[in-house]
């Protein structure tokens, strides 16, 4: 993200000190995608996702769709992403199929290469749970998760990770909140989102991995347990 052309050296180079032991640098845009590759090729703690966001997939096509194949083959691309449906400012029919034809095309691929998903789902709910079950085969993460409880149990039979963000210690998050404590350890994942949804205190800032702390210290104390287990669990 461009919020990080000032310092993103510096940061990334504190990432160890902070205890953080790795990242996945998830894409959002096809010009992301160099980037990223270009970031895992220098930090060996870094690993990428290729993908095109729901917002985005308007520059899409079988061209760099083709590429989007390709790039998966190197060695530090370990995962499909960020992909899903968001319809929170898309709300004319012909906006939410076309994410919906690509979402499907992106999943399709992820299946065949036998990669994880990153799924982004913002007011999309229904949507997303019917897209990913007709792709019975399909595992990965419904990242900093937003849904209802009884969304989050259907993807955990199917088989997905639930991951959850800084979203989860704002005051006025606490039915997300709540569905933490519902995840069973091995499907349980924090993020940063970043550069967005950085925890309180420092709602508003600009986010990084080095507050990662602060979501792991909130996930352990609503589900009861230690932080270093949390951590280990993650």
């Amino acid at each position: 993200d461009e919020q990080f052309d000032t310092d993103r050296d510096e940061l990334l180079s504190s990432m160890a000190a902070g205890g953080v032991g790795t990242i996945v640098d998830a894409a959002a845009t096809v010009e992301s995608w160099d980037k990223i590759v270009e970031l895992a090729e220098k930090y060996s703690f870094i690993y990428g996702s290729v993908g095109v966001h729901p917002d985005e997939v308007g520059a899409l096509n079988e061209e760099n769709f083709a590429r989007m194949r390709e790039l998966l083959k190197k060695e530090k691309i370990v995962a499909v992403g960020e992909i899903g449906l968001d319809y929170h400012w898309h709300g004319e029919p012909s906006e939410r199929e076309f994410q919906k034809y690509w979402f499907s095309r992106q999943l399709e691929l992820a299946c065949e290469l036998g990669y994880p998903v990153v799924v982004h789902d913002r007011d999309a709910h229904g949507d997303c749970l019917e897209t990913v079950m007709k792709f019975p085969e399909a595992r990965g993460v419904f990242h900093s998760f937003s849904g209802s409880p009884e969304t989050a149990r259907e993807l955990i039979k199917l088989g997905w990770h639930i991951s959850f963000s800084g979203v989860i210690t704002f005051e006025n998050a606490r039915r997300t909140a709540q569905i933490v404590t519902e995840i069973p350890e091995d499907r349980l994942i924090i993020e940063t989102d970043c550069p967005y949804l950085t925890p309180h205190p420092y709602r508003g800032r600009r986010n990084d991995s080095s507050y990662m702390l602060l979501t792991a210290e909130k996930a352990a104390e609503l589900r009861g347990i230690s932080v270093e287990r949390l951590c280990s669990v993650t």
